[in-house]
């Protein structure tokens, strides 16, 4: 998540659009991803995904997202995911992942909240809304008195230099990154050139800000 810097957030029930939004990250140099646990069937269009992906994407890491209960997480665990991302802080999936020593990115939105995270195991906590909670000056106002927090926004986060510099500046571990990343039009027009573009200008971006 650090060495990239974007963890892009897509869900779609259609499994073959899935693999090409996949593929066309990994061409443009993610190694990360988040599928979103959102529709009807999601965990066997992740299965069918994340079983694909080791052969046609081998260094991509795939995780799911929008998790919010134990049961959810072991079920996505067993199906092969690296990781878990969740809206919340809910105990019992810190302790499923924690035993299986995956890792588990939950949703905050306070000190308080990043705090008890922490104590719950996780390395890399989710402020979500990223831009609601209080956008880059939220993360930079944390790590004043908590600068060991490793913060992932999700929200209001879009691949251009104005608004990655705002959040890298600010200190963040990496950004999630979805509808941005995948405009609905392009998604249409099944133009997975324009994903694999915008993916390497963003990294880009991100290395030259880091620099």
């Amino acid at each position: 998540m650090k060495e990239t810097g974007i963890v892009p957030v897509f869900y779609s029930g259609d499994a073959q659009l899935c693999k090409q939004v996949v593929k066309a990250c990994y061409n443009g140099g993610i190694r990360v991803f988040e599928f979103t646990n959102r529709g009807d069937f999601a965990s066997l269009v992740f299965a069918e995904v994340n079983k694909w992906a080791i052969d046609e994407c081998p260094e991509m890491i795939m995780g799911v997202g929008s998790v919010i209960d134990a049961g959810t997480t072991s079920m996505y665990i067993a199906l092969g995911a690296n990781f878990i991302v969740s809206p919340l802080i809910n105990e019992g999936m810190a302790s499923v992942c924690n035993k299986r020593k995956v890792s588990w990115s939950p949703g905050c939105g306070s000190v308080t909240e990043i705090s008890r995270a922490h104590e719950l195991g996780a390395e890399v906590v989710k402020i979500f809304p990223g831009q609601q909670v209080g956008g880059p000056d939220f993360v930079k106002a944390v790590l004043g008195p908590m600068p060991w927090s490793s913060i992932m926004p999700t929200g209001g986060v879009s691949p251009d230099e104005e608004n990655l510099t705002r959040w890298f500046r600010a200190g963040v571990h990496c950004v999630g990154m979805g509808s941005q990343l995948f405009p609905s039009e392009i998604l249409k027009k099944k133009d997975f050139d324009y994903i694999a573009a915008k993916c390497q200008e963003a990294l880009e971006i991100i290395r030259k800000i880091r620099n």
